[in-house]
């Protein structure tokens, strides 16, 4: 962990947050969606908490030994409450030559054995005079009894204590949690500063952006993780519905294989996605995900209809539960190509 850089388009989030006439609460929420910077600004947060320097709303210094134990990840005042399963992942990068036998696998909810043992933490003084911090990522991650062991903390919190919960679905947190923080809902940036601060990091940047809905940090994400050339090669497959589904499923199936994180569900993703884009070009006009495949989609149009082209998306939601574990993915993939083909199949009704 370091002492993050707050990202531009989240300045104004800043200075609400440090200018609100009430004051800082003992519990703030940090919601939207995901890859909008909702950790990065929660950490940055918590390192300006933590700071014995920062005064008003300047962001942490980088500089006192508070800031320096931030970084490090070992200071004392600071509690990061995220799920086992991802605590093991940031283990094994931190440590790739570990080898100790995993022989149970990691939860990926927040137990409640994470959050009870908060308590001597939560009710004994800090080591420092700038209070203590925890922040819960992500939120929703909870399980039952978690929320209900934290929502005990948040009921009569210590003055000096400060919780910031971070959360892509805040609606799946218990309302009376929700009740017990300040919730600032982060703002999204425009395309012009979400591809002025991604392009010198992706070269497609514009790609990326479109198909992660206009999130920088999902973009950068995926760009890392070769999905630029991978939703070049999608479109390429889905431009012909004449080939034959086993011929479309190989495709996809190559694409499995050979891109790094690149999961069966998030095809199914992107396939929705597509199928959401054809819709939206033939009642308004425009797409919102593969903006560049203009001249593609319009010729798709004249092979399909919107109520094929929406029974196949139906289709796609309905496979989507038994996309992780499908019994036999190849047999998978050909029955998904072949409810694809098909929405091109049928002659487009007259009007």
């Amino acid at each position: 962990m370091s002492v993050p850089e707050l990202l531009p388009w989240l300045n104004n989030d800043w200075r609400d947050l440090w200018g609100h006439p009430g004051g800082l609460p003992h519990a703030l929420l940090f919601a939207g969606p995901a890859g909008v910077g909702k950790r990065e600004f929660a950490e940055a947060m918590a390192a300006r908490l933590l700071c014995e320097r920062a005064s008003g709303n300047a962001r942490a210094c980088g500089e006192c030994d508070a800031c320096r134990w931030f970084a490090a990840g070992n200071h004392p005042d600071f509690r990061w409450v995220i799920p086992e399963a991802d605590a093991e992942e940031i283990e094994s990068e931190d440590a790739p030559a570990k080898t100790e036998k995993a022989d149970k696998k990691k939860s990926s909810q927040i137990l409640v054995g994470q959050v009870r043992a908060l308590a001597d933490f939560v009710y004994v003084g800090a080591h420092r005079d700038r209070g203590r911090v925890i922040l819960v990522q992500p939120a929703e991650a909870m399980n039952v009894a978690a929320a209900n062991s934290l929502l005990k903390i948040l009921e009569e919190p210590p003055a000096t204590v400060y919780f910031i919960l971070v959360s892509d679905g805040y609606r799946r947190l218990l309302p009376t949690i929700r009740s017990r923080c300040r919730m600032q809902l982060m703002s999204r940036p425009d395309a012009k500063t979400a591809g002025d601060w991604l392009g010198p990091k992706q070269a497609d940047a514009a790609r990326l952006l479109a198909v992660t809905g206009g999130m920088p940090l999902r973009a950068l994400a995926a760009g890392e993780q070769g999905w630029g050339k991978l939703v070049a090669a999608l479109e390429k497959a889905l431009a012909d519905v004449d080939q034959d589904e086993m011929s479309l499923a190989s495709a996809w199936e190559g694409l499995l294989k050979n891109a790094e994180a690149f999961a069966m569900e998030d095809m199914i993703t992107l396939l929705q996605k597509w199928l959401g884009d054809l819709v939206s070009r033939q009642m308004a006009g425009r797409a919102r995900f593969f903006v560049d495949a203009d001249a593609v989609q319009r010729r798709l149009l004249g092979r399909s209809s919107t109520p094929a082209l929406l029974h196949c998306y139906n289709q796609f939601q309905s496979a989507r539960p038994l996309a992780n574990h499908p019994l036999n993915p190849r047999l998978f993939l050909e029955d998904l190509a072949a409810r694809y083909l098909a929405a091109f199949a049928a002659p487009r009704p007259s009007r």
